[in-house]
């Protein structure tokens, strides 16, 4: 089933994860229009302009998104969020290219290292319901290894 002229609902609910625990991973009607709206207003613009979008995680069930560590209040739980990127960009470049351009609630350049262009991924969400808070993060890990969300887009 295509969700927009690029993007299918399997890619977009797959889970190495979920197969290896034999967990479903398919969406509720409202995870299904959120993941429309995601998909029509972050991952194909971006796919229109860079090319080739590679998913690494969007939809997350209560149980998938427990068992990869992710928090409970978690967008992916409700389709409104996805990590992904563009080979042919480094992810800062996407990162701010999507700040610049589109509507989105929340973006957060997670793990990035300015050495390494391709390093970390964008995570992105949008809210069905038009209320985009446009909050930007990057993510990186003190000396401890905790994660630290810093505001804005920083080189690392």
């Amino acid at each position: 089933m295509k969700i927009t002229k690029n993007f299918s609902l399997k890619e977009l609910t797959f889970s190495s994860t979920a197969e290896r625990a034999g967990l479903e991973n398919l969406p509720s009607d409202e995870q299904l229009v959120a993941m429309t709206m995601l998909s029509s207003n972050i991952l194909q613009p971006c796919r229109d302009k860079f090319g080739v979008v590679t998913i690494n995680s969007c939809l997350r069930g209560e149980k998938l998104n427990a068992l990869v560590g992710g928090s409970s209040k978690s967008q992916h739980c409700k389709g409104e969020a996805a990590d992904f990127e563009c080979y042919s960009v480094s992810n800062k470049e996407l990162a701010e290219w999507v700040i610049a351009n589109l509507d989105f609630d929340q973006i957060i350049l997670e793990f990035y290292k300015p050495e390494d262009p391709h390093s970390g991924w964008v995570h992105c969400s949008y809210s069905r319901f038009g209320d985009n808070r446009k909050d930007v993060r990057t993510a990186s890990r003190d000396a401890t290894g905790k994660i630290v969300y810093t505001e804005g887009i920083l080189n690392a």
